[in-house]
């Protein structure tokens, strides 16, 4: 599985009970192999996901490839991949824990 394919999925696992009042933009920097830029835009209660890096975003997640496909496939614990610096956060971390939440990792 690629990042590409988890993308082209995230809109299945979007929880639009728990998504009220929340308006936020994610963009996902993926360096390596099937690398690449990704968004996600959490608006009145709807997901869209989209190619590349939306202005302004929120926040700014950056990470290998690899670890992101092992973070969404559970065997990768997201808590501990940023706590030894294979996630970084560019912008508003609380936005990034509510996304975990939101879709359901």
């Amino acid at each position: 599985m690629t990042p590409a394919d988890i993308f082209a999925q995230v809109s299945s696992r979007f929880q639009s009970d728990k998504a009220a009042g929340i308006d936020m933009s994610l963009v996902f920097d993926l360096s390596g192999d099937n690398g690449g830029q990704w968004s996600v835009v959490v608006a009145d209660g709807k997901c869209d996901v989209s190619d590349g890096a939306v202005d302004d975003a929120t926040a700014t997640i950056k990470m290998d490839a690899d670890d992101y496909v092992a973070m969404s496939n559970g065997d990768l614990n997201p808590m501990m991949a940023f706590m030894s610096g294979k996630v970084k956060v560019d912008g508003d971390l609380n936005s990034v824990m509510k996304f975990q939440s939101i879709f359901g990792l």
